[in-house]
């Protein structure tokens, strides 16, 4: 899959982490349910957090293969670290680079992208999930010319602790989706106020909450973009976030098969280990298969994406078909383990709960399956 020199390097450096550092500490992480603080600072120094921006502006100077490389090996090791990861490379500092001003960036995103400061994305509403045209956060033109916001956000990830958001809201409801623009507001803006994190099944240390918003004034730079651009803006890297998230899928997979195989080298039963039975070596023969077209769909996307070619269906299908490999992929290596898949002193558990974080980021499966039929041509 590796296509270049820059992209072995990437793989390698990533995997030497994981592997020597973020694996020994994910089952404990997992227990405590603590946002993974010292390994975020470690990937800072790391200059993970920059690798989408270019090097003028202080950022690794990758694309986007780059950044889901790098995704797919911390989801290998730990999902709610990838999750973190993620946020911060994508979502919740790609508006503040592309429209914020010199200020706003000198004074937030470049200490975003050397970990000084944690980033994060707020657009879902208590009913507005994936029908954006539904969403009633509001900003209001003030008489000085700045905005008035006002609205609840909520499964915001890195919400309780993120330094600064970007929130999308409606400033025209006439206009309906033409109405809809992001805005920049600092964590420390009088009337924000951040929920407890939420008691999740899986990614336990990714801390999620609600974020609401009472009278917030900020200035009229702070609004990310032209007006009315909002919706498009957000289109205009869809496709990075859904194969992102099909690369956070790649990483449960081979996490889940790895195991897998190794624990039905060691089990035994009926005096031979149980990777000797025909249904386990399904098994395996499944997921190792998936996980093979997950990769080919997804940096298929990936590749398309840094050409400057739109992959929207392709980056759809490959989040719908690697997660839900993914989930698959966890639901056999539990079933692989037996009894022990139950217990949580195996990972397998883990790859379980955390699998479901997937199944929403990006779009969901019903609304993908719809969108993927119509591209079909339906």
């Amino acid at each position: 899959m590796l296509r270049s020199n820059s992209e072995e390097l990437v793989r390698k450096t990533m995997a030497r982490f994981v592997d020597n550092e973020v694996i020994p500490q994910a089952q404990a992480l997992d227990e405590k349910g603590e946002f993974p603080q010292a390994l975020f600072e470690e990937l800072s120094r790391m200059g993970v957090f920059g690798i989408r921006y270019p090097r003028k502006q202080g950022g690794g100077g990758g694309n986007n293969t780059l950044y889901c490389i790098i995704c797919e090996e911390l989801a290998r090791g730990f999902m709610s670290l990838a999750a973190v990861t993620a946020m911060q490379c994508l979502m919740g500092t790609n508006f503040l680079f592309h429209y914020g001003n010199d200020n706003l960036k000198e004074r937030y995103f470049y200490p975003a992208m050397r970990g000084e400061k944690i980033a994060c994305f707020c657009l879902t509403e208590p009913e507005a999930g994936s029908d954006l045209g539904a969403v009633t956060t509001r900003a209001t033109a003030a008489d000085d010319e700045g905005w008035i916001i006002n609205g609840l956000k909520t499964w915001v990830t890195n919400g309780p602790v993120a330094d600064f958001y970007t929130v999308l809201c409606q400033t025209d409801p006439a206009k309906k989706f033409r109405g809809l623009n992001f805005f920049f507001v600092p964590r420390d803006t009088p009337g924000v106020s951040v929920s407890k994190p939420f008691d999740t099944v899986g990614t336990r240390t990714t801390y999620i909450s609600e974020v609401a918003f009472e009278n917030v004034h900020i200035p009229s730079e702070n609004r990310l973009g032209a007006d009315g651009q909002g919706l498009s803006n957000l289109m205009a890297i869809l496709a990075e976030i859904r194969s992102m998230t099909a690369a956070l899928a790649i990483g449960l997979q081979r996490a889940a098969l790895a195991d897998s195989i190794r624990y039905a080298h060691e089990r035994a039963q009926f005096g031979r280990t149980i990777g000797k039975f025909q249904l386990i070596q399904a098994k395996i023969g499944d997921m190792a298969t998936n996980l093979e077209a997950s990769k080919l769909m997804t940096y298929s996307s990936t590749r398309m994406i840094d050409e400057g070619i739109p992959c929207l269906k392709e980056a759809s299908m490959a989040k719908y078909f690697a997660t839900e490999a993914a989930c698959k992929a966890a639901d056999e290596a539990t079933r692989i383990f037996g009894a022990y898949g139950y217990s949580m002193d195996y990972t397998v558990q883990r790859y379980y709960r955390d699998n479901r974080f997937l199944l929403y980021g990006g779009g969901t499966h019903e609304i993908l399956r719809t969108n993927i039929a119509r591209w079909a041509g339906l």
